[in-house]
């Protein structure tokens, strides 16, 4: 029978016992068969399954790869005595002849230690056991709100991924990219799933902030012969507003959603009225028609989580997407998650403790964004115009959160930091004419920025 064995510090202890014809998700959610709790690996890292040539070992798309013997690989043969590096801190042999390492005790009571840990901060945030529970199933659910919306929408994965974290997050995003791209569709069919009212304002250069936010009438009553006035409540008494090509309205209007956006109410008159929760605002935006717009001020855009960018399907996608949009729509999406569940889901990410190392790693990222900081890479200081404010540090920690609770975990690493920091950057970073001038974007400079900045070690504490 095979083995894999870890390896920690010193020693080489047996992880398990490899079955045969059975296969082995390897990774660091609590689900996986092999359960790793470290940052460095993915939820979901790397597979391994035997085939009629042996044991075989695949990465599954994860964030810092999988090599064997020192040679990064997208899947490969293993042989006795073959050293896996999953992630950057953890090594793995595989072992299936007498030559096996010595075993010390099992690689599992640790990693129960760690999971019961991070289970009892989480009590310690003020979880209950019902949070913890739903957290837990978010794993499968998550994928089932994927398998729904993908009834409508065709590929576009990780743009719903990331319009679930800001939604969980309690965030508002910014959707950016070409007409006839699905924008409207998506958000209408995740309200669905996730059990929202939904309403869409078409921002025009006309429209007036009344037409957003309500406006009082006055009233007639025939039996009294008095009048009075009566607020009729705009589209933005909703759970999710779709601000659709906001850049197309005049700066009046687009400020109309900064109070229900930061204060989660409206007001009209002297009075002010409270929004029903959940309340998010997705807002489109086209990026190649600027004539006879209004850009939205740096400002206002900082008030959004996440700056997503719609782009072009994949080729088979496209093809998928004509096919099945130009006949008779055959299925429609179904709720998954009920709307109280949503708001549970948003207290629990609010709980979810972090540790100081992934904040010190997100603090890092922002803060590096800042020409005028000493410490900032070369490239910043020469392409950068201004950086990142402290609320750029707020929505990663968040979004990271909020990503660990979609894949069932009550942990949050840097891994997840990484993840949001592109569509938490881009937009807050405000590029110089020498950026301009070379075609350089915002975009690149936090990829850029991400290989760059390294992780806290231990000179930093």
């Amino acid at each position: 029978m095979a083995q894999l064995f870890i390896q920690q510090a010193d020693e080489t202890q047996l992880l398990t016992d490899l079955a045969d014809g059975q296969a082995y998700l390897i990774g660091r959610d609590e689900n996986c068969t092999i359960c790793i709790p470290e940052d460095s690996i993915s939820s979901r890292h790397a597979e391994l399954t035997q085939t009629a040539k042996g044991w075989e070992i695949k990465d599954l798309g994860s964030a810092n790869g999988t090599a064997v013997n020192g040679k990064a690989t997208k899947q490969a043969l293993l042989s006795n005595g073959d050293k896996i590096q999953v992630g950057t801190q953890v090594a793995l042999i595989f072992a299936s002849g007498p030559a096996a390492p010595a075993a010390a005790a099992p690689a599992a009571a640790p990693q129960q230690d760690a999971a019961k840990k991070q289970k009892q901060n989480l009590k310690v945030q003020g979880a209950s056991e019902d949070d913890i529970r739903l957290v837990k199933e978010m794993a499968k659910r998550s994928q089932k709100i994927r398998n729904e919306i993908a009834k409508v929408i065709i590929g576009q994965v990780e743009i719903i991924d990331q319009v679930m974290m800001v939604i969980i997050a309690g965030g508002h995003g910014l959707l950016v990219g070409m007409p006839g791209m699905a924008k409207t569709t998506l958000c209408a069919t995740i309200a669905k799933v996730l059990d929202m009212d939904f309403k869409r304002v078409q921002f025009t250069p006309d429209l007036m902030p009344t037409d957003i936010t309500g406006t009082e009438i006055l009233e007639h009553d025939p039996v009294t012969d008095k009048k009075s006035f009566r607020f009729v409540r705009g589209p933005i008494f909703t759970n999710m507003l779709l601000a659709d090509e906001i850049n197309r309205t005049p700066p009046k209007t687009q400020a109309s959603l900064l109070e229900a956006m930061q204060e989660k109410c409206v007001t009209a008159g002297n009075q002010t009225y409270k929004l029903d929760a959940p309340f998010f605002v997705l807002a489109t935006q086209n990026p190649i028609e600027q004539e006879g717009t209004y850009p939205l001020p740096e400002a206002q855009q900082d008030r959004f989580m996440f700056n997503l960018w719609v782009d072009y399907p994949k080729e088979d996608e496209e093809e998928t997407v004509v096919k099945a949009t130009t006949v008779a729509q055959a299925e429609t999406p179904q709720k998954v998650i009920t709307k109280d569940e949503l708001l549970q889901l948003q207290a629990v990410v609010r709980k979810i403790p972090v540790s100081d190392h992934v904040i010190k790693y997100a603090v890092r990222l922002v803060r590096a964004t800042r020409p005028q900081n000493e410490t900032s890479p070369d490239f910043i200081k020469k392409y950068v115009h201004n950086g990142a404010g402290p609320r750029a540090g707020q929505f990663l920690i968040l979004a990271a959160k909020a990503r660990a609770v979609l894949e069932g975990r009550i942990h949050v690493g840097c891994s997840d930091v990484v993840k949001a920091a592109t569509p938490v950057l881009r937009h807050r970073i405000l590029a110089n004419f020498a950026a301009d001038s070379e075609g350089i974007s915002t975009t690149a400079l936090v990829e850029r920025l991400i290989k760059t900045i390294g992780q806290p070690d231990d000179k930093d504490y």
